[in-house]
């Protein structure tokens, strides 16, 4: 697995469009490059939201991108499906830093 390699990407423009949705699949628009880019490019997601993109891939040996994540560094769970806020108040009450924290999601 060494020859493997993964890549944070802080911006989708970053990365192929035909190779990004190659790889997401034609099943789910929300994770699509033209969706994703234009949150991006809308400001939608930046750092002003608390959205920073951090997106993962991951490419083969030969160079080849063989999966993709759409991820945010946050500052805040703000416009989560699942709000752990609570959780992030214990952890820090126990003396622990919650944020910021990698997201695997589509925002909002």
């Amino acid at each position: 697995m060494s020859d493997w390699s993964v890549s944070l990407h802080d911006g989708l423009h970053a990365i192929d469009a035909a190779a990004w949705d190659s790889c997401a699949g034609a099943d789910n628009p929300f994770v699509s490059y033209a969706f994703l880019s234009a949150l991006e490019d809308s400001g939608s997601v930046c750092q002003r939201t608390g959205w920073l993109p951090r997106h993962v891939t991951l490419h083969a040996p030969d160079g080849t991108l063989a999966a993709i994540c759409p991820a945010y560094l946050k500052g805040h769970s703000w416009g989560e499906y699942v709000f752990d806020q609570g959780w992030a108040r214990a952890f820090e009450a126990a003396g622990g830093q919650y944020y910021p924290k990698l997201q695997v999601a589509v925002p909002f």
